[in-house]
């Protein structure tokens, strides 16, 4: 079964639709890439999925719980984590505030730890820093803070969007490693990213978004070589 089913949505701002009836599934652990040009609708599907924007029909089921009038605060706690485009971290509280804030919903504190303990195997940078001001991290690290921070609710579901924007390519090339590594470990990934050759490289299947629609969608590696995706998405 799905952990994650999104049946017909649409989204509006205004009279503008951002959403037209889009429909995907994501299947315990995968990582599924969502692909598109800028305003195709990535980050207002993740943006619904996780409760921060409401839709005006569809569902969304996670977990088999239909949770598409849920907010997003109570999603933590079902264990969807999402890591939101421009990484978001609290500038002015230390890289350690940042990762407790992410285990807010976690009572267990024996369990906390274990769980901060792993960050920092994860993120060795992230313990060199711990008492360092997330805003004085470079770009890089604060991604793989934003990661960390929610890695930190132990969820079964993250949803990441566009986490290698802005990074020199060598930390790129981190990020998806990191990224591999996490759902190696078990955790299933819905990864949106604007750099289409990364993503289809490290997914199980993807789906290509145009002005609000999936237009194609399928395995990786076969979109991969896919001529009009090619075309569209991988051109250098």
């Amino acid at each position: 079964m799905a952990i994650l089913e999104v049946k017909e949505l649409e989204v509006f701002y205004g009279v503008i639709q951002a959403l037209k009836g889009i429909s995907f599934e994501v299947n315990p652990g995968e990582i599924i890439a969502l692909i598109g040009a800028n305003g195709a609708g990535k980050t207002t599907t993740l943006q619904t999925i996780t409760g921060l924007i409401p839709s005006k029909t569809g569902h969304i089921v996670y977990d088999g719980a239909d949770i598409t009038k849920m907010p997003g605060h109570k999603l933590v706690a079902m264990r969807m984590a999402h890591v939101p485009e421009g990484r978001r971290v609290f500038a002015q509280l230390t890289v350690l505030q940042n990762l407790k804030l992410g285990a807010y919903t976690r009572k267990d504190k024996g369990e906390i730890e274990d769980t901060l303990k792993m960050i920092y195997q994860r993120f060795p940078r992230l313990e060199e820093r711990k008492n360092q001001m997330a805003g004085t991290l470079s770009g890089g690290e604060q991604q793989m803070l934003a990661m960390g921070r929610a890695l930190m609710s132990h969820p079964k579901l993250i949803v990441m969007d566009e986490p290698s924007m802005g990074l020199s390519p060598i930390y790129v090339n981190e990020i998806f490693d990191i990224i591999q590594n996490i759902n190696a470990d078990g955790t299933t990934v819905l990864l949106v990213e604007q750099n289409a050759k990364k993503a289809l490289s490290i997914a199980h299947r993807a789906y290509v978004l145009e002005t609000g629609k999936i237009v194609l969608s399928g395995d990786a590696q076969e979109l991969m070589n896919d001529d009009s995706v090619k075309k569209a998405y991988l051109s250098e």
